[in-house]
């Protein structure tokens, strides 16, 4: 984590502290309430190319990426080391200029407009979003106010923000002493200090524990429910399956697939089911159940391919008590799999 220094330190010399505990008014989400909002991309992002020097040679790193985010929405950025998925986020943010193509947040573009980094909030992967030896109410308004915010505004939203997090009593300890779960969760603040539309979060729940996992889950869900636009990129998919509403995955520079979640997963998943009764099925019942085509797996589990074969299964296993049953489902990982192994084509939505 970064450690703060003393010209650091003197941003809070002009800070008036005297209601730093008072209770302020709510904090506000991002206003995406007029019809020309809502059809608004919070995040355009067309044609971006750019190629690195390697060993003397030209090396395409990403190679002509296209994509946007509407309000409310969660993008999950997917891709295996390498793919070119961290060069581009770093154009995204700013951090690298493109050798073609453009990016627009809330119609600003980062490599022109500084107005675009306030409508960009950041969480990177590790603990390099917070100054380890500031508090918590210390980090809020330093960056609170590296962002513009006049004090009252600093003061007002970083103690909402500390409320709602679940962090007030935590105000004045030191960063490096909260647990890993608290610094995530105040990353996140930190990030919102400024109500930006955008949020870019690097593995948001990487080394947390089930219960810390959950908790930054849940905030998450709050937030694109008020409005913030959200890309996520991490290598834990099940996150990534429960959080977004799209997928786009990017493999050896290019975006090979680009689809709503729920439906690039029925699109790998089979149609068959698997029926799990209480007792061994005898023999006389196992050839019944063959000739409907169903498949014995043990003496207690039945798969059948089929909807048609499910319903009359059912009706042959009658009265037998039935514990379980199952529809053959994918999830994001094999999924994340099958396309970039190349097992399985899949079309690129166009953008």
């Amino acid at each position: 984590m970064p450690i703060a220094t003393k010209q650091d330190l003197n941003v809070f010399e002009s800070i008036d502290k005297h209601d730093i505990w008072q209770k302020s008014s709510v904090l506000q989400p991002p206003r995406y309430r007029t019809e020309e909002e809502v059809i608004m991309k919070v995040l355009e992002v067309r044609g971006l190319s750019k190629s690195f020097n390697y060993r003397g040679k030209p090396l395409r790193a990403v190679d002509d990426v296209c994509l946007n985010i509407a309000p409310g929405e969660v993008v999950a950025f997917l891709g295996s080391n390498g793919a070119g998925k961290t060069t581009t986020i770093k154009m995204i943010a700013g951090l690298v200029k493109p050798d073609k193509g453009w990016v627009q947040i809330a119609g600003f573009n980062p490599h022109q407009n500084q107005q675009a980094f306030k409508e960009l909030g950041v969480v990177l992967e590790g603990n390099r979003n917070l100054y380890w030896n500031f508090t918590p109410i210390q980090n809020l308004e330093y960056f609170g106010m590296l962002k513009g915010l006049k004090r009252r505004a600093v003061h007002n939203n970083a103690i909402e923000l500390l409320e709602r997090f679940d962090l007030l009593a935590k105000a004045r300890t030191q960063v490096q002493h909260l647990s890993r779960g608290m610094q995530q969760k105040l990353a996140i603040a930190v990030a919102l200090i400024h109500q930006p539309k955008l949020l870019l979060l690097d593995e948001p729940t990487l080394g947390l524990d089930v219960e810390a996992s959950e908790n930054i889950k849940i905030l998450l869900s709050e937030l694109v429910r008020e409005g913030y636009a959200i890309l996520l990129t991490t290598h834990q998919l099940d996150v990534a399956e429960e959080l977004s509403n799209r997928v786009v995955i990017i493999h050896q520079g290019r975006i090979i697939t680009e689809q709503p979640t729920y439906e690039i997963i029925q699109q790998f998943s089979g149609s068959g089911y698997t029926i799990k009764i209480e007792r061994a099925l005898e023999s006389g019942e196992i050839r019944v159940l063959e000739a409907l085509g169903a498949v014995i797996r043990s003496n207690q589990d039945i798969y059948i391919e089929d909807l048609e074969g499910f319903y009359n299964l059912l009706e042959k296993l009658k009265p037998l008590p039935i514990i379980k049953v199952e529809k053959e489902q994918a999830d994001l990982t094999q999924v994340f799999l099958k396309i970039t192994r190349g097992k399985r084509d899949v079309s690129t939505i166009s953008n």
